[in-house]
């Protein structure tokens, strides 16, 4: 499957994701819902370990620590990163948390250009501008 089509599936899967959330958030506190998700991560983390034990040998065989900048990435964006979005969702509008966090493309472009080398372009730019007029449309 071409990337483009992976991507509209996770966007529809973190599109709806927020709404299970902005539910179970109702009535119990922000690290209560962070664990309950983390159960749902691990219960998945199962699932795919029985679906695809061949792949999991990777996480050690690989000498380039590839797996220390997974574990960094899944501890920054699932605990760190989470806890401060279910603080701004258990208050806020899911409309306007959720647009907001999504401006996160901000973050990873002037990254992505520093640290990767990667290309400034147009189209880029662009898109860019759409993020930053989102976030302040909704501010």
């Amino acid at each position: 499957m071409k990337p483009y089509y992976w991507a509209l599936l996770a966007a529809l899967a973190w599109g709806f994701a927020p709404i299970l959330e902005k539910f179970g958030l109702a009535k119990i506190p922000v690290w209560a819902g962070l664990f309950s998700r983390c159960l749902g991560v691990m219960l998945g983390m199962v699932i795919l370990f029985l679906l695809r034990f061949d792949e999991i040998k990777y996480v050690y065989t690989d000498n380039n620590f590839s797996w220390l900048y997974l574990v960094g990435g899944g501890f920054l964006a699932s605990i760190i990163g989470q806890v401060f979005f279910y603080s701004a969702l258990k208050d806020g509008e899911v409309s306007q948390v959720v647009t907001i966090g999504a401006s996160y493309p901000l973050i990873s472009f002037a990254l992505g250009v520093l640290l990767l080398g990667e290309k400034i372009t147009l189209a880029k730019l662009g898109g860019l501008g759409f993020v930053v007029m989102g976030v302040l449309l909704l501010k």
